[in-house]
């Protein structure tokens, strides 16, 4: 905590002393504008004193909130602007939430969101800016990172300044797995290994996985599609179940729906929140979780004596995967809307503020074992057991691919998702519940 006060107002000092002095940050996200002026302001007189509405994932329970916090308040220090944060956890009704409020009109100032299909509605909407259209007014916006990293809308345009990139693989609590006589999984581990360290895990009395069918069952489903396929065949979307497509996601449905016949999830996975699964796995109840990148810090923050007890492994394969596949990429950025574009007393403050939460030194606060769009890369120091358990895990991975998920309607995943329930318990088909979801994509 000392350490990242100290760096809030570091970054607060440096900050300050760029805007003073008009000297831009290049890539470190400094300010400059087109004009010379060095306010941010295209060469117009410094605004006044703004308040910018703000929304991001960085809501109480994401590992990152505090850095989040110290990275908003260094801008605020350095400006005089002030933020109204409106920030929740990522979930499906968050993202809802957001996309309600675009339809409303009252959309925030600036956006952390996903900048996969989940952004096309407020897109094609004209609601937010590109980042061309950005860099005409700003010539150095987003200027400390890769082009190639940053997302394309199906416009062809790019729109958001990406953050910290993901990667998506299993933790295991390494008592639970010690007091079964399992041994921790490596990159050769496969299903067969798997199942059987399952039924021995059961054996003992703990849940072998954390996880909710009832709120997340997507991790499981991303990768048993990639077991059943292969990681060049991850984004493949089915027209129907019986194309090829199709039939991955059949298999994966029916392996999960295998697992939980087993009686390998939590006696309560069909009501249980993603967050009472995932107390069971950190207190010790279970032994396997697929997550991803974030949730390294939520252990660190919230498990923070006890890290030894995690680390990270990798999802058991079979077919033509190898366990050192996985789920990955940058999936998240900074979008500044029309609303603050077009409001002249906005306009330079949203810049600033996405350019400050997208340099280098803030990006470094945010990354462990994450991948960034950074030309310089990030610098992370200090990693703990854990976030070191996972840099060394991701030094083992093969392969990386984004989720298929993220490539289809946000109606065909809701109902694909909500059809897991009952494609486990029998009350559909697989097959069925392909149909139903591609249809509305």
């Amino acid at each position: 905590m000392k350490r990242n006060k100290i760096l809030a107002f570091a970054l607060a000092a440096v900050l300050a002393l760029g805007l003073l002095s008009g000297c831009g940050g290049g890539s470190s996200g400094g300010s400059e504008a087109s004009g010379g002026s060095g306010d941010g302001s295209g060469g117009q007189p410094a605004a006044a004193k703004v308040e910018l509405t703000v929304v991001t994932s960085y809501g109480g329970d994401d590992g990152n909130r505090k850095n989040y916090e110290n990275a908003v308040a260094a801008y605020e220090a350095a400006t005089g602007n002030t933020i109204l944060d409106a920030s929740a956890s990522s979930n499906e009704e968050w993202k809802a939430k957001v996309l309600t409020d675009f339809q409303t009109g009252t959309e925030p100032d600036v956006l952390f969101f996903f900048t996969n299909a989940d952004a096309e509605p407020f897109i094609q909407a004209g609601k937010v800016v590109d980042v061309g259209t950005i860099r005409a007014a700003y010539p150095d916006y987003a200027g400390n990172m890769k082009d190639s990293m940053m997302a394309v809308a199906q416009d062809g345009k790019t729109y958001a300044v990406p953050s910290s990139g993901f990667w998506e693989n299993m933790f295991v609590n390494t008592k639970v797995l010690a007091d079964c006589g399992v041994a921790v999984p490596g990159p050769d581990y496969t299903w067969d290994q798997f199942l059987a360290d399952c039924e021995t895990i059961k054996a003992k009395g703990y849940a072998p996985i954390a996880c909710s069918l009832f709120e997340v069952p997507h991790y499981w489903f991303e990768f048993t599609v990639m077991n059943n396929g292969t990681l060049d065949s991850q984004l493949d979307v089915p027209a129907s179940a019986d194309d090829a497509a199709g039939q991955k996601w059949v298999a994966a449905l029916n392996d999960i729906k295998d697992l939980y016949e087993r009686g390998y999830f939590p006696v309560n996975t069909l009501t249980a929140t993603d967050a009472e699964t995932v107390q069971i796995f950190a207190d010790g109840d279970a032994a396997f979780l697929i997550d991803g990148s974030w949730k390294v810090n939520y252990f660190v923050d919230n498990y923070g004596d006890q890290l030894g007890d995690y680390a990270v492994s990798y999802v058991p394969a079979k077919g033509a995967r190898t366990a050192g596949e996985a789920i990955g990429g940058i999936s998240m950025g900074y979008f500044i809307t029309k609303r603050a574009w077009d409001d002249p007393a906005k306009q330079a403050a949203a810049v600033e503020f996405v350019r400050h939460m997208t340099s280098d030194e803030v990006m470094s606060n945010f990354v462990t074992t994450e991948v960034t769009a950074l030309k310089n890369g990030a610098s992370p120091s200090g990693l703990n057991e854990l976030q070191q358990s996972a840099a060394d895990a991701n030094a083992n991975i093969t392969g990386v691919i984004g989720a298929v998920q993220d490539t289809v309607s946000g109606e065909c995943k809701a109902d694909l998702f909500g059809n897991v329930q009952n494609v486990v318990t029998g009350k559909m088909t697989a097959e069925d519940a392909v149909n139903s979801a591609v249809a509305l994509n």
